[in-house]
């Protein structure tokens, strides 16, 4: 059974990126990823009722829709279980740091992304 992972962020090579760091766990199945970049487009992949993910990595600086946002919307729309959300931080960003916490973030992440300590973090 793999863990379906949504990762949300505007800058395009992240999914370059996750896919080259996780190709080994995309082949064998383990991880399996889904990319949108945007908060609207990430709430239309929510919406769809057989996207079963389980965890959202989404970055907090974003166009149109902050990670903020996103944040609030998934956290208002899911009884049980709601996906865990990690937030992607810019390094020294306590502001949207402290507003995510408040907001029920269950993790976060400071760019650039440690896949490192992220590929432990999916073993938990």
């Amino acid at each position: 059974m793999s863990m379906k992972i949504l990762v949300v962020d505007d800058e395009r090579d992240i999914q370059t990126l996750f896919e080259q760091r996780f190709r080994k766990e995309i082949r064998d199945n383990s991880l399996e990823f889904a990319f949108a970049f945007s908060g609207e487009e990430a709430l239309t992949y929510l919406n769809q009722p057989e996207h079963q993910t389980v965890l959202i990595l989404s970055d907090i600086n974003m166009p149109g829709m902050s990670g903020l946002e996103l944040l609030r919307h998934i956290k208002q729309k899911y009884n049980a279980p709601p996906p865990i959300v990690m937030m992607i931080t810019a390094y020294g960003d306590a502001e949207n740091y402290n507003k995510a916490k408040e907001m029920g973030a269950d993790d976060f992440l400071t760019k650039p992304v440690d896949f490192s300590y992220l590929k432990e973090k999916f073993k938990q």
